[in-house]
């Protein structure tokens, strides 16, 4: 009698980072059953919890919805997994970024050989290293505000 060795692996996870936002995004992985528990709570595939709530609860709006897609629909995979997501830091479209990396990258480690040629031509998989420019002294508050001299 042959039995047949099951994965143990229940998830992908990967971390994105953009400005200060850090993401946290796990792919959770459904055998025959369209309904897995997430975090004590049902979730069917195709779904996508950020800290707990629905992601189209946080971001709405049709552009955002685009950005945090786009990485499931180049690689066909939108209705496969049920993503949760946990983020903190910064500010929304900061967080949005993070989330889009850390999608990409998990996404990539699915299948390393068929998805990674296409994220990194659109280049999701590099870290956006746009940060805030730190206020230096004697600026006026800003960074790079110069005090007017006086004129005579």
């Amino acid at each position: 009698m042959v039995k047949k060795r099951l994965s143990k692996l229940k998830y992908y996870q990967a971390v994105g980072r953009r400005k200060e936002a850090v993401a946290i995004v796990r792919l959770h992985i459904l055998g025959r059953k369209k309904v897995s528990l997430v975090n004590g709570k049902k979730a069917k595939k195709g779904e996508i919890l950020i800290n707990g709530k629905s992601i189209e609860e946080v971001y709405s709006s049709k552009d955002d919805q685009f950005k945090y897609q786009q990485p499931l629909q180049l690689t066909d995979n939108k209705e496969r997994f049920v993503v949760t997501i946990k983020v903190k830091g910064g500010g929304k479209q900061g967080q949005l970024g993070a989330i889009k990396q850390a999608l990409a990258r998990a996404i990539e480690k699915v299948d390393k050989k068929e998805y990674r040629p296409i994220l990194k031509k659109e280049g999701l998989l590099t870290r956006d290293a746009r940060v805030r420019e730190r206020r230096k002294v004697g600026m006026g508050g800003k960074a790079r505000r110069k005090r007017q001299s006086p004129k005579r």
